[in-house]
């Protein structure tokens, strides 16, 4: 399921050049595709510092991630039946946005070739959830984006921990704070079964690679872009702790 104008209503094209040239200065191209399966080697050393295959791999997930959570997004602002469904989908929109902003940012600048399409595993996230309504539609997306969310959290720590490269740590600066956010605001919606999610996050399904790894852009092929939304109003800045209850 490819994304498309019918999918996503305010996905944008731009052009790709800077991207396409950036796939072609190494011999294997640094997006979607792994050249190792050791994520401490260093691939490249730039000016903001040296980049490893795990550095890649993370501009390549937040990539994909908002490929999919950003559409997702859009279908709960439409089709949430509750104001805090309606308000996680905002929230999902925005900080989505602004991570796709950054990693489309950095991406030409680290020579790593972003996908224009989220994983199949992911496209079919969306399917999932598009197929339902109602309450059944919430809990659905938001159960699905809550283990999805879980999953990727302590990547992003493992990575702002460990990264020697400034443009990846700033990357997964805004990560740290858009992800909590996510949390939080889907936790909000109610709906969120937290045995389901926890048993899902650390047992997740064994797939074929192919269904985890987004596909690699065409050459040539424009980049999609995520339209930022200031008229939503919404801070996806990390939420403020809970209060201690006593």
């Amino acid at each position: 399921m490819p994304l498309s104008r019918n999918t996503i209503g305010t996905v944008v094209v731009v052009g790709a050049l800077g991207a396409t040239m950036a796939a072609l200065v190494y011999p294997a191209m640094l997006g979607v595709q792994n050249t190792s399966s050791d994520p401490a080697r260093i691939i490249a050393n730039t000016q903001w510092g040296p980049l490893t295959e795990a550095d890649r791999d993370f501009v390549v997930k937040v990539r994909s991630a908002g490929l999919w959570e950003y559409p997702l997004g859009e279908l709960a602002l439409k089709r949430g039946s509750t104001p805090e469904m309606r308000e996680a989908g905002k929230h999902l929109i925005v900080g989505h946005a602004g991570l796709d902003e950054l990693c489309r940012k950095i991406a030409p600048q680290l020579n790593i070739a972003l996908p224009n399409q989220a994983t199949p595993q992911q496209q079919q996230f969306v399917a999932t959830s598009a197929a339902q309504s109602g309450r059944q539609f919430d809990s659905t997306a938001a159960n699905i984006m809550r283990v999805t969310h879980g999953q990727i959290f302590p990547t992003i720590a493992k990575i702002r921990a460990s990264t020697q490269n400034t443009l990846v740590r700033s990357l997964a600066d805004l990560a740290n704070d858009t992800v909590l956010d996510h949390i939080t605001v889907l936790e909000k919606t109610g709906v969120v079964n937290f045995d389901q999610v926890n048993f899902q996050q650390t047992t997740p399904p064994k797939l074929p690679k192919e269904q985890l790894t987004p596909p690699p852009p065409q050459p040539g092929a424009p980049m999609v872009a995520l339209t930022p939304r200031p008229d939503l109003n919404i801070n996806t800045a990390s939420p403020k702790p809970t209060p201690a209850v006593g």
